[in-house]
């Protein structure tokens, strides 16, 4: 079982010197904990009211993710852009529009990095995964006219049936803009490191949709992963979320057996990730 104290370490080195800088002072409010209750749980109320919107949505995502030499030389890139549709059951499924052979060669892209994509990255927490979580709350930020309650947030210690089922928990730092409660802005990792794994610190901005949504626009990552070998990759990871659009008739549902279009003048994708 992970121990909680592994977990404060983890958000000590989030947020303890290394990572992105803070763009603001957060001051102390004096919150009694049935304000910061509150708060928590009209965040999540409206967490999961995006969250449920956004299957009416198809979207792009286009993420690319490079390690970093000496000099800040290139050394190698994973290119992933996808149209994000739903099959015709309704289920959301990510078409691939362009993904070349990964030239990576010091990271290899798992299962779990994809998961996080789509997941802990843009999102942070579930709301359905709330009571899994401890919320500290450290006060308020200003970052440019939005003022923010911030909260450091890390899972409760797993149960053998989360750790055996693989699902991902987020460990990190959430901003929720004070008058509307939602969740503006996260910066955290993706918890379980499963096996050898190591998993970035990736920041993630919103933007309004259709002016009642706020839903992921950009995450950006530049960090160093340590592995237990002693190895550091440089590496920086970029993913925009663009072109929300509600579904209607006149949006491709693709079936389950329906092929997909490539373009011919891009490479064909990979059967799977470059490992």
């Amino acid at each position: 079982m992970i121990k909680t104290i592994a977990l404060t370490v983890v958000l000590m080195t989030l947020f303890g010197g290394s990572g992105f800088a803070q763009q603001g002072t957060i001051t102390r409010n004096n919150l009694n904990q049935a304000e910061i209750e509150t708060i928590i749980k009209k965040f999540t109320r409206n967490e999961e009211s995006f969250r449920q919107a956004l299957t009416n949505y198809v979207f792009n995502r286009k993420a690319k993710i490079q390690t970093v030499g000496l000099g800040g030389l290139i050394t190698g890139t994973y290119i992933r852009d996808s149209f994000m549709t739903f099959k015709s059951t309704g289920e959301r499924f990510e078409r691939i529009t362009y993904h070349p052979v990964s030239t990576l060669r010091e990271l290899q892209i798992t299962k779990e990095d994809i998961e996080d994509l789509g997941g802990v990255n843009p999102f942070a927490i579930n709301p359905r995964d709330v009571n899994s979580y401890t919320f500290n709350y450290l006060g308020k930020e200003k970052i440019d006219e939005l003022n923010l309650h911030v909260f450091d947030v890390r899972p409760k210690p797993l149960t053998k049936k989360q750790r055996k089922s693989g699902k991902r928990f987020f460990v990190g730092r959430i901003w929720v803009d004070d008058r509307d409660f939602m969740v503006v802005k996260s910066k955290g990792k993706g918890f379980p490191e499963v096996g050898k794994q190591r998993f970035p610190v990736v920041e993630t901005w919103r933007t309004n949709v259709d002016g009642k949504y706020w839903f992921p626009a950009y995450s950006a990552s530049n960090d160093e992963l340590v592995f237990d070998s002693g190895q550091v990759v440089k590496m920086r990871m970029r993913v925009r979320y663009e072109d929300y659009k509600e579904a209607t008739s006149e949006v491709t549902i693709l079936d389950d057996d329906e092929p997909i279009e490539e373009n011919k003048e891009e490479p064909k994708p990979p059967k799977k990730d470059n490992q």
